[in-house]
């Protein structure tokens, strides 16, 4: 892919039906005193062949002109977007995954922005909105499962792909409904197809990417999700303002594109060998990958009489943990021996595995901390739109805008949370991702009351702006986290059971935050009153957090030595002894503090 500019919307070696050359960056581009290839020489000739500019050749070759303009623009944004996210492989796997996050994050604000529409044209309550969105991410948590099983041993790419075409069938099926319940039961099916999402996300981001910047990663992954959101509150929210039926159709669109581009993306080899660091050019194949572990010098699991893995792997080869798995051991930090894996991890049953992954503390508090969070999330998503219209009494496209502000900062607040998480671990913080996370989570109680209470949109707005920022800034940290926690094979059943429990949290918030501002008399100061009400479990999720403290450097330090935890860029780690067997010398260090 170096130096290929084709591949990225440029014009490189290509030419048009006459036979002139395509442009590229920094070639010829038509000017106001260019020739066209044919008809006159000058503007009077051109004037003469219709009066006006605009003939045939000054139309041809203005469309040039433009499409040259957009080709250069396109080029441009890329080789920006190349520098942030760290060369072209990097940059294609994270905007593919954003997107497709920003699929099922449009379509749930959509619903929220389209609320008065639907309600008006399906004659339905705030209860019925709400279900429309709980029973997707219900049928959604359902599916995590088995779509977490096939994550973890079939291509993930295929997966998507299948994923995104039969969404976008049902946004149009969506748009042809005459009823509730046809709308009902086609959002039963969406949630069927996008169960797999969750899944199929950890897992190839865990595999594309080192350990050191995962959170990092997430936060671009996460902007792009509520970038959807955006889209669902500002653009479709506008236009279901004239036809809700128009707004499904507009989401169905990005489909066709996402499945292609997924077409084109590469499967990683699992365990980290295909793992893309800065600059990288291509994605390695599962055959290049795999010659290039055999090539490396094997680790041993178990040195003896050391901690696996207390040094780093020469250039990150086999035997390499994710970086928090390597301040653990650091520290002398030592496994819990009753939860360290042996055997083929990759194929641990279903039962067995909901057991290991219900049986590590810290990610039972991860699953309840971020049903809170998402909680809270689901119901501004969805209701949110509506609050704001009725508690500062703004119209319809002012409330999109505001929206748009707010979602601004939530933007900022996973992309700095992510990256803050990774530094603090870099300067052997431990728990720094759990501490980002904790803050921010309390940090969102104390900000949203006064921007609930005030009725005035100056006022609310920067409370408003910190409270998204804050809101958002706690996920990629935990999503970062959960990763350190497992080992790479269980990865994509992992997030599945996470899925299964937190999702099922989350489906119940359209439909709670609904019937409680019902039940508290409707309008906007039953919703006034909700949103106050709610913020009670978000303040729980930042008080779990800070337990989990004490229980993550331990269960860190136990994916090292369940091997397979990813963190090397050539290959999982080699099978550990049975459970509870400890090297020769016996596990040195101290309690994890």
């Amino acid at each position: 892919m170096a130096g290929d500019t084709t591949g990225y919307g440029g014009c490189a070696g290509r030419g048009d039906a006459a036979g002139r050359p395509g442009m590229t960056d920094g070639e010829w581009v038509p000017g106001p005193h260019a020739r066209p290839s044919g008809g006159g020489t000058d503007r009077g000739a051109r004037r003469s062949s219709g009066g006006r500019s605009g003939g045939p050749d000054g139309r041809g070759a203005g469309s040039r002109r433009v499409a040259a303009q957009v080709a250069q623009a396109a080029q441009a944004t890329w080789r920006g977007l190349d520098r942030v996210f760290g060369g072209p492989a990097r940059t294609q796997v994270i905007v593919i995954l954003a997107c497709l996050l920003a699929l099922n994050s449009a379509d749930t604000a959509t619903v929220g922005a389209s609320a008065t529409q639907l309600r008006a044209g399906l004659h339905i309550s705030n209860t019925d909105i709400g279900l429309l969105v709980a029973v997707t991410s219900i049928v959604g948590a359902l599916g995590s499962l088995p779509f977490g099983v096939l994550v973890d041993r079939v291509n993930r790419v295929r997966i998507l792909i299948g994923t995104v075409a039969l969404w976008g069938v049902a946004m149009l099926a969506s748009a042809a409904v005459t009823s509730f319940g046809e709308l009902l039961l086609i959002r039963v099916a969406l949630g069927a197809v996008t169960a797999s999402s969750g899944p199929a996300v950890a897992s190839l981001i865990g595999d594309y990417f080192p350990s050191a910047e995962r959170g990092k990663i997430y936060g671009y992954v996460l902007a792009g999700e509520l970038l959807g959101a955006g889209v669902g509150f500002v653009v479709t929210g506008d236009v279901a303002a004239l036809s809700w039926r128009a707004a499904f159709v507009i989401l169905a669109l990005p489909t066709v594109p996402l499945a292609w581009a997924l077409a084109r993306l590469a499967e990683p080899a699992r365990g980290g060998a295909s793992q893309l660091l800065p600059g990288a050019q291509r994605i390695l194949s599962r055959s290049e990958a795999q010659q290039r572990a055999r090539s490396a010098t094997p680790q041993p699991a178990y040195p003896e009489g050391t901690y696996p893995g207390a040094e780093p792997a020469p250039g990150g080869g086999p035997g390499g943990e994710t970086d928090a798995q390597r301040e653990a051991a650091r520290r002398g930090i030592r496994p819990d021996p009753r939860l360290v894996l042996s055997g083929n991890v990759a194929r641990m049953r279903m039962v067995a595995t909901v057991r290991y992954v219900l049986a590590v503390r810290t990610n039972v508090v991860l699953i309840v901390s971020g049903a809170c969070g998402y909680f809270f999330l689901a119901g501004v998503e969805t209701f949110g739109l509506e609050f704001v219209k009725g508690q500062y009494g703004v119209s319809q496209v002012l409330a999109n805008l505001l929206m748009l502000v707010v979602g601004g900062g939530a933007v900022a607040g996973v992309l700095v949370g992510g990256r803050l998480g990774d530094t603090l671990v870099r300067r052997h913080h431990l728990n720094g991702r759990l501490a980002v996370a904790a803050i921010a989570a309390l940090a969102t109680v104390v900000l949203f009351i006064p921007a609930v209470l005030s009725h005035s949109t100056v006022t609310a707005l920067p409370y408003i702006v910190l409270a998204g920022f804050m809101l958002t800034a706690q996920n990629p940290p935990i999503d970062a986290a959960r990763l350190d926690i497992m080992p790479a094979p269980l990865w994509g059943r992992a997030e599945g059971v996470r899925s299964l429990l937190r999702t099922g949290a989350q489906a119940l918030a359209p439909l709670a935050f609904g019937a409680l501002s019902d039940a508290l008399g409707g309008g906007h100061r039953g919703l006034q009153e909700t949103f106050i009400v709610m913020l009670v479990p978000l303040a729980a999720s930042g008080l779990i957090l800070l337990r989990a403290m004490r229980t993550y450097p331990q269960d860190v330090a136990t994916a090292a030595a369940s091997g397979g935890s990813g963190g090397g860029a050539a290959g999982p780690l080699p099978v550990p002894p049975p459970a509870g067997t400890p090297p020769a010398g016996g596990w040195p260090g101290r309690d994890p503090v």
